[in-house]
């Protein structure tokens, strides 16, 4: 009698429900591809059948829904294929949707499971022979960046009167307020971070115009203790509706010499957009490229998946890129546990490149929830419980065939 089929039927039957009830339990678990059974029929040289066999168990990478979750470190991947790729610390090579990521007390980027995130360091790009390195986010010291641009744009008082006092600044001298007419704070950096501070004064000329019908003013620049800045003082010159002429293109060298171990600055002062109207004086913008030494305060990714340092001189620095990889055929990874997959012969050769386009966005503060559907997942329970039933009776019904015939 025919016990194969039913027998077979139970077995196919048990697996299914084996993959639902896996399915279930990683319903929580970030980053997680559901499985579907795929069977085949069995024959062998006859019509009737010999019963069913599971000819597969393939995992759907559609993506699931994207869930904040408050970690810097946490990395979702967005509107793509691609995978993170990760290493081992023996050197093999895996790929994941989980991008709950840590940082190590050496600066390793690492999953929960200790598998290394891989990218370009800071400075490097992909591509042309460039192969991607385990990421490490360095605690050193950001460098100082000494001054070397300043753009300001000011506001002078057409309707101040020239000063009665010529302007005379020196050491434990400072000028008094009947030597000019406005002025401001300048704040740079010299090559090692110290912050200087320079003081710009204005002074309205009572020579004759620059500018035919215009107006001159004398810009006076002093370091703290009030010695003169090399470069200074500088004639600016306004037409009568009060644009600035001159200095051409709007731009002052300002030089200070080597001290204190630092070398010597020469910073360019862009005064473009400076006006003389009849309002008072005021600074209009004010911005400097110089910054003292930093230490690293936190990071994010940023959708390319470059991870930004946040210094504690308010800057911020580029610190790696997290690598991505895509496969021609997804459904050929072999699941290793860990939520983590290992290209084969099937899957492909990983495809490498950094986030954007079919390997999608990344988002930090963020993860990619599992793509089971629950409420799914409780029917096709049912389904495979009822099948399983159905392939028990086949076996009931046979058994009562032979009784039948021991009977006889």
């Amino acid at each position: 009698m025919g016990f194969g089929q039913g027998v077979s039927g139970l077995n196919a039957a048990a697996s299914n429900l084996d993959v639902i009830g896996n399915n279930i339990a990683n319903a929580n678990t970030v980053g997680y591809k559901q499985s579907a059974a795929q069977f085949a029929d069995v024959y062998a040289g006859t019509k009737i059948g010999l019963g069913v066999r599971v000819n597969s168990v393939v995992q759907s990478f559609n993506q699931g829904n994207i869930e904040a979750s408050g970690r810097s470190l946490d990395v979702a991947i967005t509107n793509g294929n691609g995978f993170f790729r990760m290493t081992s610390p023996e050197g093999a090579v895996y790929y994941s949707r989980n991008g709950q990521f840590q940082r190590q007390d050496d600066g390793r980027i690492t999953n929960m499971q200790g598998l290394q995130v891989t990218g370009y360091p800071a400075g490097v790009a992909g591509g042309a022979g460039v192969q991607p390195q385990p990421l490490v986010i360095s605690n050193a010291q950001m460098e100082p960046r000494a001054t070397s641009s300043i753009t300001a744009k000011f506001q002078l008082d057409s309707r101040a009167t020239v000063p009665t006092q010529a302007f005379a600044s020196a050491p434990g001298v400072p000028p008094t307020s009947n030597m000019f007419n406005y002025s401001t704070a300048i704040n740079v950096y010299d090559s090692l971070g110290n912050k200087q501070q320079l003081m710009a004064y204005f002074a309205k000329s009572g020579a004759a115009p620059t500018v035919p019908g215009g107006t001159d003013w004398q810009m006076y620049v002093t370091d703290v203790n009030g010695n003169a800045v090399g470069g200074a003082p500088a004639t600016l010159s306004f037409d009568n509706a009060g644009a600035l002429q001159a200095p051409g293109a709007g731009a002052v060298t300002l030089t200070q010499p080597a001290a204190n171990g630092a070398q010597a600055m020469a910073m360019r002062l862009d005064l473009t957009g400076t006006t003389q109207f009849g309002a008072d004086n005021d600074v209009k913008q004010l911005r400097q490229n110089g910054y003292t030494s930093g230490s690293l305060l936190g990071f994010s990714v940023n959708g390319d998946g470059t991870i930004v340092g946040s210094y504690s001189n308010e800057e911020t620095k580029p610190l790696g890129q997290i690598v991505m990889a895509a496969f021609g055929n997804v459904e050929g990874l072999k699941p290793e546990g860990d939520n983590v997959w290992s290209a084969t012969g099937a899957s492909g050769q990983p495809l490498l490149g950094v986030a954007g386009g079919s390997l999608g966005t990344l988002r930090s503060n963020a993860v990619e929830a599992s793509n089971v559907d629950l409420s799914g997942q409780l029917v096709n329970l049912i389904v495979a419980q009822r099948n399983y039933q159905a392939n028990a009776q086949t076996i009931k019904a046979q058994d009562t065939v032979m009784q039948t015939l021991v009977n006889l």
